[in-house]
């Protein structure tokens, strides 16, 4: 026999013993009866048997609780829990001898102490658990109750899920019997929000209603703040508000006044809030009410598009009469559109985007009329609500009529940064993906310049150039941006130096130089910065070549910032 030992390797689903379920049941079965208890916990009149090194094992708190040299530490202590539900703490005990509790079984008053049960005892794994059980079965009934306790431990995901069920359930939740059991501190959370999208006649109702069966003089005064009667119709503030004696009678003519003095688009309004969404879909209730062939602006179709279809439009009049008009299936809270230019060839456009709640009061909220734009246009703005945008084309460098492909609004939380109301990018906008296009130059392949490839160009290829003397090389980025600064790399396959310039404008028309490296021998990689410019078109001069009469540049990183803002 061999003195050496070969480990014997059996199939891997044998190889491991695991007897969880059979341990869970075992240390469950010590609940059922006073078999090797050694502490005893009283709440609500009833005893619960327990065994302390379970507990302790289990949890921090009781570990401390049990261990910690107080009088629950000495043999057979009987713990006395103030606060605490029987039915709450038993399926603790069950969590905590088992691993598992039945959540779906439980009254709703139950799980909600069972909730603050993990919450006391730091229980997180449970705690979240919990909270993402409660995000399951939220109701127009129970999400007040489930807001309270959210607000009270701080449950911040549990509460923003709370939040934004109301908020899409707003009229029901003000009719519900949870809503009078708001605390005052989360009753004000609530109708404070702008997204809390009920009309302010049915908010007053609702408040007053809290107001006579929880509040007192100093509540009602807090509570009636929360009321944006400017907001309400005159016939309201007189007929419902007034009669109501909860609001004083300076407060009632300011609303008046305020109402009466202000620009509707100034006013607070509410809207209804969908993160990261795009709301122009027909899902939403969104059509297009004004323009050309209106079909084709919200069918979600932004690649089967050409000169005869796949677009809506409309003419371009210098009064700026015509637009092309969405209306949405309600007032929504927005700070982001995107449109898609019609891009089929290289023509450029001019346009100006405005939102109104009324149709009436129109506020401009993008104004690239100045500007020359192409293909996608990514847009921020401050949040808005607003149940109308109208986009209104004021330039066709080809001819007299605005096309657009595709329109989407939305609120995003992503960050973003704006000047003049212009984007102030954080990464490279100089890419074909981000539609950026070389439009003048000399090149094998058109967009060379900013495919991202700075690796695989040599002498006939992977570069754009043009004659020394005559000709330029010209980036149109897809919309304006405020930029400062930008990376370029030399054509650099042997030793020769360039000298250059740049220039950029939004227009084509009107040229600022930015960088004026004509008096600098340059080659490969060039990191520039420079004052923060608004620019549509960056437009790059070779002036000198130590080997010959071309100016080449081979391109950009995309990982790399190649025009961007500081």
């Amino acid at each position: 026999m061999s003195s050496s030992s070969h480990p014997l390797r059996p199939r891997s689903s044998v190889s491991e013993i695991d007897h969880v379920q059979l341990l869970a049941e075992q240390l469950g079965s010590l609940l059922a009866g006073l078999q090797y208890s050694d502490v005893t916990f009283l709440v609500e009149h009833k005893r619960f048997p327990a065994h302390r090194v379970i507990l302790a094992a289990r949890c921090q708190y009781f570990r401390a609780l049990l261990y910690g040299g107080m009088k629950e530490s000495q043999p057979q202590a009987e713990v006395h829990l103030e606060d605490t539900r029987a039915e709450a703490f038993g399926m603790l005990l069950q969590y905590l001898y088992t691993g598992r509790a039945s959540l779906s079984a439980a009254r709703e008053e139950v799980l909600l102490d069972f909730l603050g049960l993990a919450n006391r005892y730091g229980l997180q794994l449970l705690e979240d658990s919990t909270s993402e059980f409660l995000r399951t079965v939220l109701s127009t009934q129970n999400v007040c109750l489930v807001f309270d306790v959210a607000s009270l431990y701080s449950l911040s995901a549990l509460a923003a899920a709370c939040c934004s069920y109301m908020d899409r359930h707003a009229p029901d939740v003000l009719l519900s019997d949870g809503f009078m059991m708001l605390s005052k501190a989360a009753l004000l959370m609530v109708v404070r929000r702008d997204s809390f999208a009920a009309s302010e006649r049915e908010i007053f109702q609702a408040l007053a209603r809290w107001c006579l069966q929880n509040g007192d003089g100093t509540d009602t005064q807090e509570v009636m703040s929360a009321v944006r009667l400017p907001l309400m119709k005159l016939t309201e503030m007189l007929n419902v508000v007034r009669p109501s004696g909860l609001v004083s009678p300076d407060d009632l003519l300011d609303a008046i006044k305020t109402r009466s003095e202000s620009r509707d688009m100034d006013l607070n309004y509410r809207g209804m809030l969908v993160p990261e969404e795009n709301i122009a879909t027909m899902k939403y209730g969104a059509q297009v009410v004004k323009g050309e062939l209106k079909s084709a602006l919200l069918d979600g179709d932004t690649q089967n598009y050409d000169l005869d279809h796949g677009f809506s439009r409309h003419p371009i009049e210098e009064e700026g009469r015509a637009g092309l008009q969405v209306k949405l299936g309600q007032a929504f809270i927005i700070n982001h559109i995107r449109i898609l230019l019609w891009d089929r060839d290289s023509r450029s456009y001019s346009y100006y985007i405005e939102v109104s709640v009324d149709e009436l009061d129109w506020v401009r909220v993008v104004d690239h009329s100045k500007f020359l734009c192409r293909s996608w246009q990514n847009l921020y703005f401050s949040p808005r609500v607003c149940r109308y945008v109208r986009i209104v084309g004021t330039h066709n460098t080809v001819n007299k009529v605005f096309h657009l492909v595709a329109f989407e609004c939305m609120f995003t939380s992503r960050p973003f940064t704006l000047e003049k109301g212009l984007v102030v990018p954080s990464e490279n906008v100089a890419t074909v993906s981000a539609c950026a296009s070389v439009i003048e130059g000399v090149s094998r392949s058109r967009n060379a310049l900013l495919n991202g490839d700075a690796r695989s160009y040599d002498w006939d290829s992977g570069y754009t150039c043009h004659q020394l003397g005559s000709g330029n090389i010209v980036i149109q980025l897809a919309q304006p941006y405020i930029i400062s600064s930008l990376r370029l790399l030399l054509w650099d396959c042997d030793e020769r130096s360039y000298s250059y310039y740049i220039e950029v404008s939004t227009n084509q028309q009107q040229w600022t130089k930015v960088l004026d490296r004509t008096k600098v021998a340059c080659r490969s990689w060039q990191v520039l910065s420079f004052d923060k410019h608004a620019a549509a078109f960056v437009r790059i001069v070779g002036t000198h070549n130590t080997a010959n009469e071309v100016r080449a540049a081979c391109g950009v990183t995309r990982h790399n910032p190649s025009v961007c803002g500081l």
